[in-house]
């Protein structure tokens, strides 16, 4: 296969091009572009999340132009006309590791022409832009988070030298709760490091653009169904309170999954947000690569635990902001983080607001508040 091509430029908004960026980390990273033809603007670097592209950003990006900004958003390792990374199961999973990604981020922050930005991360792009934060102030010197609460950088025992820690006992094994409950349940992200993920998405019976519809469909607000609320503790039976997305049964892959949920033709035709023909994007880029390179973000977290470790203590210091959909069960599906994230990882939060009509994909389903959010918060 030959190298991967740009976007036509009939398929994007005007203002957006899109371009490659060679030597990125050892990867030949594909870039969505606006607000490039001035030089000396400020920065702004957005990261998508799973199963997303750089085209999610597509609603935001020239209203975020046409504010003053040069604004960047990358396919990341792992997705799109990104190339250089390893999408075998039994491949580089290391390269996968959180501050691996970081380091494609800084570096790509570099090749722009920037020696500092704003960093906004949506989905498991937001815990990226966390540590892109964390780990060089100097460089992401304002950081948006979306969808997914930080609630901080790891510990190290403390205190321990004269007074040894008590020896750990097993603790509670929530997937093993899960499969125990009278209606046996399963958490995505166990489910999303498993072989048979990939094809089970891949190659959905339903085919891949329904499989998608029904994805996006389900985790939107146009689900009705999708009325989140702080849960009380990580215990099975509370955590079972969450759709099947996140709590999946025990039985179904997650083509099946949402395939309970696919949308009517007459839902279909009235989304404005993600019509057909801009689902059709998503639908090639993943019949191409498959899910595998954003499903190894799953698979490689305690990887990098160790040299995670050197930042223990760090907290977010730069101001930050926290933006949600209001039908957003991402708020609150790791119980406290919400809190832990305003109370303690970031110590200048401008703000957490829950965008009403938007559930997970709040830039896409909500463009225009989202967009006047961010611009307040960079301007202020």
């Amino acid at each position: 296969m030959g190298q991967m091509e740009p976007y036509p430029t009939d398929g994007l908004p005007k203002g957006i091009r899109s371009r490659f960026v060679e030597e990125i980390n050892g990867l030949r990273m594909h870039v969505l572009e606006a607000g490039y033809e001035e030089d000396n603007r400020p920065g702004i670097l957005l990261l998508h999340g799973f199963p997303e592209l750089a085209y999610s950003w597509r609603k935001v990006m020239v209203p975020l132009a046409e504010a003053g900004y040069h604004v960047m958003a990358p396919d990341q390792r792992g997705y799109g006309r990104t190339t250089g990374w390893d999408g075998d199961y039994d491949g580089d999973l290391f390269s996968f590791r959180r501050l691996n990604v970081v380091r494609d981020a800084l570096g790509l922050v570099h090749a722009m022409g920037h020696t500092e930005v704003a960093v906004v991360g949506h989905d498991f792009g937001s815990p990226i832009a966390a540590w892109c934060a964390v780990t060089r102030p100097d460089v992401f010197t304002r950081v948006a988070l979306m969808s997914a609460p930080f609630s901080g950088t790891p510990s190290l025992p403390f205190d321990t030298a004269d007074n040894p820690p008590a020896k750990q006992s097993a603790g509670y094994d929530l997937y093993a709760e899960l499969a125990k409950l009278p209606r046996p349940r399963k958490h995505y992200q166990r489910y999303y490091r498993t072989r048979e993920a990939n094809p089970n998405m891949w190659r959905a019976l339903q085919g891949l653009h329904a499989f998608l519809r029904a994805y996006f469909h389900y985790k939107s607000a146009d689900w009705k169904g999708n009325k989140p609320f702080r849960l009380a503790a990580r215990t099975a039976t509370v955590m079972a309170q969450m759709p099947t997305y996140y709590i999946m049964d025990a039985a179904d892959g997650m083509a099946e999954t949402v395939a309970k949920f696919m949308p009517s033709v007459e839902e279909i035709a009235a989304n404005s947000w993600l019509p057909d023909e801009e689902l059709e994007v998503y639908t090639k880029e993943y019949q191409r690569n498959g899910f595998q390179g954003g499903l190894n973000w799953y698979r490689s977290g305690a990887l990098g635990t160790a040299e995670m470790q050197l930042f223990a203590g760090r907290r977010i210091e730069q101001p930050s902001i926290f933006i949600s959909g209001a039908s957003d069960w991402g708020s609150y599906q790791n119980p406290g983080a919400l809190e832990q994230m305003q109370d303690q990882a970031c110590t200048d939060m401008r703000g957490a607001h829950l965008v009403p009509g938007a559930g997970h994909w709040v830039q896409q389903e909500q463009p225009g508040r989202t967009v006047r959010l961010l611009i307040d918060f960079l301007k202020g």
